[in-house]
């Protein structure tokens, strides 16, 4: 995982996995695996799915000339709310990209590290392991 300052200002992790390292072959197989994770892990609510490729086409707005598809599982981790200011961070998504011969997976990191760790191995997880398929759940 790479950790990138977009815009100056917006911390990110952020993964390329080439299509070759995976055994899903589109945007859809790896929110569908992404959202798994999500939906069989009590702490975590699923809010849905942002279809990121098919709005911006809609409005006939500008995408970045590689990608083929992009869309968003949107979801909230949060097991406490000790602090108001933290619904500013909430929900989180996981950003995943279509780029032709490789994905590109991507999220905002936010205050917790235990957090963040659990999504940087949901998307480390999407890499095929010694030729057997994906990782199973953690």
């Amino acid at each position: 995982m790479d950790r990138l300052l977009v815009r100056d200002r917006y911390p990110i992790l952020m993964a390329e996995i080439a299509k070759a390292d995976t055994p899903l072959r589109n945007v859809d197989e790896i929110v569908a695996h992404l959202r798994e994770r999500v939906t069989t892990d009590r702490h975590i609510a699923l809010i849905g799915v942002f279809d990121h490729y098919g709005h911006t086409i809609r409005l006939g707005g500008e995408l970045h000339p590689e990608v083929q598809d992009a869309k968003e599982i949107v979801f909230c981790f949060g097991p406490a709310l000790p602090d108001v200011e933290l619904l500013a961070l909430r929900p989180r998504a996981i950003g995943v990209a279509d780029l032709g011969n490789r994905f590109l997976v991507s999220f905002l990191e936010g205050p917790s590290e235990e957090t963040n760790r659990v999504l940087e191995g949901w998307i480390e997880d999407l890499r095929v392991v010694d030729g057997t398929g994906l990782r199973t759940a953690r």
